[in-house]
C-alpha cells in the first residue's frame, strides 16, 4: 500500500485539486492509502480537521475514487509538521496544493509548499493551480 500525506490548508479548490492528483494515481483505489493532514496554527475555538470544509471535499473526492483515506490534525508551523508527520508515519510520498503567484511572488515563492519541497527525503507531488 502506498501512504501519500495531503497537506490540506482551508482552501477547498486547492484541496479538491490536490485529492483529483492522488485518486489519479495508478491503481488509486486499490493501492493508495491517503492521510489528509491539516495543520492548524491558531485553533482558539478548538475545531477539529474533520469540520474544515477543505478537508471534507478532499475527503468526499478521495471516498469516491475508492482510496482509503484517514484524517489528521496537528498544530505547529506547517511545513515542519507536515514533514515531521510524514516521517513519523513513513509515508511514501507528500502532496502539497500549488498556487498561481505573480512573477514577484514567484521569484520569493517563500511558501510552505515550497520549503515541503525544499526540505523533504520523500517524493513531493504539488497539484496545479487551476489560474495561470
Amino acid at each position: 500500500m502506498y501512504h501519500v500525506v495531503i497537506a490540506v490548508d482551508e482552501e477547498s479548490d486547492r484541496a479538491r485539486r490536490q485529492a483529483r492528483a492522488v485518486a489519479d494515481l495508478p491503481s488509486a483505489a486499490d493501492e493508495v492509502r491517503a492521510t489528509l493532514l491539516h495543520v492548524f496554527t491558531e485553533n482558539p475555538g478548538g475545531a477539529s480537521a474533520t469540520q474544515v470544509g477543505s478537508v471534507r471535499r478532499a475527503e468526499e473526492i478521495l471516498d469516491e475514487a475508492g482510496v482509503e483515506v484517514e484524517i489528521a490534525e496537528r498544530s505547529g508551523e506547517p511545513a515542519a509538521t507536515v514533514l515531521d508527520f510524514a516521517q513519523n508515519e513513513d509515508a511514501d510520498c507528500i502532496c502539497v496544493g500549488g498556487r498561481s503567484r505573480s512573477p514577484a511572488g514567484k521569484a520569493i515563492f517563500g511558501s510552505v509548499s515550497q520549503s515541503v519541497i525544499l526540505q523533504s527525503d520523500r517524493p513531493v507531488i504539488v497539484s496545479g493551480s487551476t489560474e495561470e
